[in-house]
């Protein structure tokens, strides 16, 4: 396959959270925190070899850059197959994880699996980018590698929170499949199979109308400059881009629940916003009590055939009137089901609760997503406002079947806590994941061929073939990946499925498949992953001079590969 490159028009990055904010973490309720404001710098750093601990720095660039316009930098689980040595350097020395009171956890890391004894390999579609924005928000505040809880890295949502030049969608479907076969960064003697999968943009004017309630924590934890301060500036950018038509309603809960506005017509931005500024942080959290008036004013004003949503925006310190967790999240799921979706924007540092909130977005059908600047707000509720408000597909579950013929073993990099049992990909009554208008996913497969000197043989597998004839119908197909979805507002599923041949197995590599791999090896340093074999820092910035171009996210990543790089 011919690599695409990728000409995203992405808007300058001008500011970083700076990783002096100082701030005093609230125990409780009720209070409000001293601190001193943060300090940002802006730099051009592509440009810049010049780096300072502590001091954030920021890109300015505004277009795509080719290789000669930037900066030279210098230089499991299941079966628990082991197919590679781990010999990275040492970038964890003495340092130890900082917990700040903030809550993490994922499941154990995917293994390699026999295509033998488990052809297939089977997910729910995920959207979510929050891990990637939190951990940046780390590494701006001055965390070394081993001080970044491994468990907050969930190398999905570091692969997703980027854009791909993937193929749109033909005529008369609902999405675009792209593949691409080549070499391992991290393990020479395995492959990397990318699969990446885009939904069509949708025409805003001819997007559902928006019955949208925005559930805002404002207890006294939320007083910070990057949590309420921050998410008031989000909001009032998320509303300026709206379109007039539909209701925009505020719940905001701390020590108890309060309606701010109720069914307000989205033309009246003015008076939305002054609603949103005038909001300010204090008192207990009771998250279940304005969940429950959240859902209430959107049934009230719901809009059949319509965009019915509750954004909620909290540092998710859930830590008042939440007598179980699993009686919220199923309140939540059963409003899912009733058309309502939900979708979670985390805010801030110190006793932030990212468990909690993912659990609560995968209930509701919605996405989750980490606000650690302006910048981020501005990408997540207007570039990408489609993406994130309007779904186009629900209960999205993948299954890729390998074929033993060319592939021994296989492993999903990521994706943990989304993995389903086989049986369920064509169970329509097992939740899927939502996708948005203009959304990609993608999926990275480290693969162990078939003759390589590190497959397992299988004497009676391979009797089998011999008593064949070493005929294989399938000789030059990889794999088969298939995907069943609903359409929101219908319950039965449908399938679209696309063979992964050896047309697509390239000694040149786009830079799609490069970026995705280089984005998955720093995840794998990251959460010190037995997997990650070569994985360096000097492996990362070594494949970011091989760009042909890249946009300003692409650089501001490879900008915390070199920052975390000289802390090592």
């Amino acid at each position: 396959m011919e690599g695409k490159i990728m000409k995203k028009n992405a808007k300058g990055l001008s500011l970083l959270i700076g990783s002096s904010l100082l701030m005093t973490t609230l125990a409780g309720c009720g209070g409000t925190s001293n601190m001193t404001d943060s300090t940002a710098s802006e730099a051009e750093y592509y440009q810049n070899d010049t780096y300072t601990e502590g001091a954030a720095q920021a890109p300015v660039n505004s277009d795509a850059k080719s290789a000669d316009e930037r900066g030279k930098y210098s230089a499991g689980t299941n079966n628990n197959y082991k197919y590679s040595d781990n010999t990275t350097d040492n970038y964890y020395g003495d340092k130890k994880v900082i917990n700040n009171n903030e809550s993490y956890t994922k499941p154990e890391e995917n293994g390699f699996n026999l295509v033998m004894n488990q052809p297939l390999s089977t997910f729910a579609a995920d959207v979510d980018t929050a891990s990637y924005s939190n951990v940046r928000r780390m590494i701006e505040d001055g965390y070394a590698v081993g001080e970044i809880d491994p468990e907050s890295v969930r190398p999905e949502e570091f692969i997703n929170y980027f854009n791909y030049d993937l193929y749109e969608p033909e005529k008369g479907d609902l999405f675009g499949i792209t593949t691409e076969v080549s070499a391992c960064p991290w393990n020479s003697d395995n492959q990397l199979m990318f699969v990446g999968m885009k939904t069509g943009e949708i025409d805003m004017e001819e997007a559902p109308v928006s019955n949208l309630v925005f559930l805002i924590d404002v207890s006294g934890s939320m007083s910070s400059r990057n949590k309420l301060p921050l998410l008031q500036k989000s909001f009032d950018e998320l509303v300026d881009s709206l379109p007039d038509e539909g209701t925009i309603s505020i719940v905001t809960y701390s020590g108890e629940e309060k309606v701010v506005l109720s069914g307000e017509p989205m033309s009246n931005k003015k008076g939305i916003k002054k609603a949103i500024d005038k909001l300010h942080a204090n008192g207990c959290t009771n998250g279940q009590a304005g969940m429950q008036k959240a859902y209430e004013i959107a049934q009230k004003y719901f809009i059949e055939g319509g965009n019915n949503r509750v954004i909620m925006a909290t540092d998710g310190d859930l830590n008042v009137g939440i007598s179980d967790l699993d009686d919220l999240e199923k309140f939540i799921t059963d409003k899912k089901d009733e058309g309502v979706f939900l979708s979670i924007l985390g805010f801030g540092e110190g006793n932030y609760k990212d468990d909690k909130m993912q659990t609560l977005a995968d209930c509701g059908n919605g996405n989750y997503s980490y606000i650690d600047s302006l910048e981020e707000g501005k990408k997540v509720l207007v570039d990408e406002m489609s993406s994130t408000l309007y779904t186009v597909a629900k209960d999205v579950k993948l299954q890729v079947e390998f074929n033993p013929a060319n592939v021994n073993a296989y492993r999903l990099i990521g994706y943990e806590n989304r993995m389903m049992d086989d049986q369920d990909f064509n169970d329509d009554t097992k939740d899927g994941g939502e996708i948005g208008a203009g959304h990609s996913v993608v999926a990275l497969y480290e693969i162990v061929p078939a003759r390589s000197p590190k497959a397992i043989d299988l004497k009676y597998q391979d009797e089998q073939k011999a008593v064949s004839g070493e005929k294989v119908k399938y000789a030059h197909e990889f794999a088969t990946v298939s995907v069943r979805y609903k359409d929101p507002d219908d319950d039965k599923s449908q399938l679209f499925s696309v063979v992964v041949g050896d047309d697509v197995v390239t000694e040149n590599p786009s830079d799609d498949f490069k970026f995705a791999g280089s984005v998955a090896e720093f995840a794998m340093i990251l959460e010190n992953s037995e997997n990650k074999g070569t994985s360096s820092f000097e492996d990362i910035i070594k494949t970011y001079k091989e760009l042909e171009e890249t946009d300003d996210y692409q650089d501001e990543f490879f900008y915390l590969v070199k920052t975390l790089s000289k802390r090592s």
